[in-house]
């Protein structure tokens, strides 16, 4: 029997309450007045954007219950892998709730994002969202205007740069577009696209008269990662937006417009940890799981997981970052 002094509080993946990464709770989302933290999550949970199937408005309560499987305990997550330990009590992440979505009316709601985003840039805290559909990275993209310049990373199957449909210019497959009209956005990065009634033909020739930077996972596969690399610019900023649909639908098939010929988790896992040691990720989303479609909750879980893993990266750059500073001041002094 286990001694009462030698007992540990084990908070195992199906106890307790289930935020993200089960990381504390910053229960203040209607007005962030005192966000105290190096990053804060929240959930969109908006998908009146969507064309097919809807649901992705589950999308952040999957992603939290399956990032429970990987928060045994708040010390650090240990990567077999690499050897290194990510995600250090020294980060201090919260869990800041949901965004205000208000039924039928998908603008009052962008709204909300926008305003929600654009308090926790102004604490100096890292924004990361659960999506929703992907109409929601447009007002995150606007809220985030005080971080830019930036570039934006897109891994999707498709290229949302519709102009409109038939007057709706807020949808998810408008989001990139709309991007694009920001004066604080820079390059635009578009990376998984494919298949079919993905987008017309003009969109695509607006999308390349514009400047962007396209490719299928087949062509990412022939460039390699370091061929990605190559067209990013290197020091810069990035915004990374992932729709969970650019990941193959074998792998995550609960989403509302699957495509197969995707990419898989290892391959976006890489590109991820390269684009984080390449530049400053200044936030991302994930966007488009709708639980609904997958009674395993794996996509839910690869969602989790891909979060995690990025934020790992992200806070393991900046980690670094830090050493380097105090190792120079130290041989200056």
């Amino acid at each position: 029997m286990v001694k009462p002094d030698e007992k540990q509080f084990l908070n195992l993946p199906f106890t307790g309450i289930s935020t993200f990464g089960k990381y504390p709770i910053c229960d203040d989302i209607g007005k962030l007045n005192e966000l105290n933290a190096d990053v804060a999550v929240i959930g969109v949970p908006n998908d009146m954007g969507t064309q097919w199937k809807s649901g992705a408005r589950m999308g952040p309560r999957a992603v939290r219950e399956g990032s429970t499987l990987y928060s045994f305990g708040l010390e650090g997550a240990y990567d077999i892998e690499n050897d290194i330990t990510y995600l250090g009590p020294d980060w201090k992440v919260l869990d800041c709730g949901d965004v205000d979505i208000v039924h039928g009316d998908i603008m009052q709601s962008h709204d909300n994002t926008e305003e929600t985003v654009r308090r926790i840039v102004s604490k100096g805290v890292m924004p990361v969202i659960i999506g929703g559909d992907h109409s929601i990275t447009a007002p995150v993209g606007k809220g985030l205007e005080a971080l830019g310049p930036f570039h934006v990373i897109q891994i999707d199957a498709h290229l949302d740069w519709a102009d409109h449909r038939s007057g709706m210019r807020y949808g998810h497959g408008n989001c990139i577009r709309r991007l694009s009209e920001l004066d604080h956005v820079q390059e635009i990065f578009q990376f998984g696209i494919r298949g079919i009634s993905s987008s017309k033909k003009e969109d695509v020739d607006a999308a390349r008269e514009y400047g962007s930077t396209i490719l299928s996972p087949k062509k990412m596969r022939e460039r390699g990662v370091e061929g990605l690399l190559d067209l990013i610019p290197r020091g810069e900023k990035y915004y990374i937006t992932i729709d969970i649909d650019g990941i193959d639908p074998s792998v995550a098939p609960g989403t509302g417009t699957p495509s197969p010929g995707g990419l898989l988790y290892d391959e976006v896992n890489e590109l991820l940890k390269a684009i984080a040691q390449h530049g400053e990720v200044i936030g991302f989303d994930l966007v488009e799981v709708a639980p609904q479609y997958d009674p395993t909750g794996m996509t839910g879980q690869t969602a989790a997981r891909i979060m995690l893993d990025l934020l790992s990266y992200v806070l393991k750059e900046k980690e670094l970052d830090v050493a380097k500073g105090l190792e120079h001041y130290q041989n200056q002094s």
